[in-house]
């Protein structure tokens, strides 16, 4: 099954895309490729085309996110402190 040429390259490129859209990893179509006979040359080849072309159409982020951090108490919390005896032997 090894062809070569730009069209042979562009098929495994498509092959990548719609198997990514579906949720495969790179990884798992990959060793697929290779263990079907295809070139391990061609198919990292290609894998790189399509990360290439999958980091230019991702979208830039203008904004950094902001994380923000409530801690929230119940008013009527009894809080009691255990001695270090009784948190060791489970009292």
């Amino acid at each position: 099954m090894i062809r070569k040429g730009k069209n042979y390259t562009s098929e495994l490129t498509n092959y990548f895309k719609r198997n990514l859209k579906k949720g495969y990893t790179k990884e798992s179509l990959r060793w697929a490729l290779i263990s079907q006979g295809h070139s391990k040359m061609e198919v990292e080849k290609a894998l790189q085309l399509v990360e290439k072309e999958m980091a230019s159409e991702a979208p830039i982020l203008k904004t950094k996110p902001e994380i923000k951090v409530e801690i929230i108490e119940p008013s009527n919390a009894v809080i009691e402190k255990k001695s270090w005896w009784k948190n060791l032997l489970g009292f």
